[in-house]
């Protein structure tokens, strides 16, 4: 799945994050910084600014391109559903929600010193809210496997959940976790009753009102199908049109 869209949320986030590991190869902006999240220094310096700039930081090239690769993919139609600010919104929520995840399983399980960089929090929150949008989309799992993009998100989900008991890891598969479940929670807060599901639309037009989606959906292939039946009988008038 390669979605050609390249939505202004996503752009600038991703130049941000190129800005920043720039910063960081050229030794101006060092991993151990204070922008890393440590948990310690969150909690008991009340440096909270790490909740956000650590999801600036990235401890390689192949894990910056990683979190790019996949907020493009996933991250360009859902800002093109929901527009640009509730977007961001989104994506913010998920990042620092991830952070507060694995603050509090350091201090009660692991090390609170330990420094936690990368988007992969936030960038799992898109992949869920991918699967909530597009959950019949076929995409290419690990770039290889064609699947529908829910059977993705719970296969995804599963795995992160059994590796979170994986000792000394360096990828924090609590921080991925972290983003999902935050994500999660803000679809549902946001969509989960009537009463809050908003007609909310982008400037192309699209709503994340499910219902409505899988109306429109199921309309559009009853016209392909009526118009198939059409051109087997000789008839090349468009019955929808007035």
């Amino acid at each position: 799945m390669f979605y050609l869209s390249f939505p202004r949320g996503v752009k600038w986030l991703i130049v941000a994050n190129v800005v920043a590991f720039l910063l960081e190869w050229f030794g101006a902006l060092p991993i151990g910084s204070p922008f890393a999240l440590i948990p310690w220094d969150v909690i008991h310096r009340a440096e909270i600014w790490q909740l956000v700039t650590y999801m600036f930081l990235h401890a390689g090239i192949f894990h910056i391109l990683f979190n790019m690769l996949m907020l493009w993919m996933f991250g360009a139609p859902i800002e093109d559903t929901w527009g640009m600010r509730r977007f961001l919104e989104y994506y913010f929520v998920c990042g620092v929600g991830s952070a507060l995840c694995v603050i509090a399983a350091d201090f009660a399980f692991g090390d609170p010193l330990r420094p936690l960089i990368g988007a992969s929090g936030a960038v799992f929150g898109l992949l869920l809210a991918y699967g909530v949008l597009f959950p019949d989309q076929t995409v290419l799992m690990m770039f290889l496997f064609p699947i529908k993009a829910k059977y993705m998100v719970m296969i995804y989900g599963v795995i992160e959940l059994l590796l979170v008991f994986r000792i000394e890891s360096p990828v924090s598969s609590l921080a991925h976790l972290g983003g999902m479940l935050f994500g999660y929670a803000y679809i549902k807060w946001q969509f989960g009753s009537r009463r809050r599901r908003p007609a909310y639309a982008s400037g192309r037009g699209f709503s994340f009102d499910l219902e409505r989606r899988w109306k429109e959906y199921k309309l559009q292939r009853a016209r392909k199908k009526f118009q198939v039946y059409l051109k087997k009988h000789g008839s090349n008038r468009n019955p929808w049109e007035q």
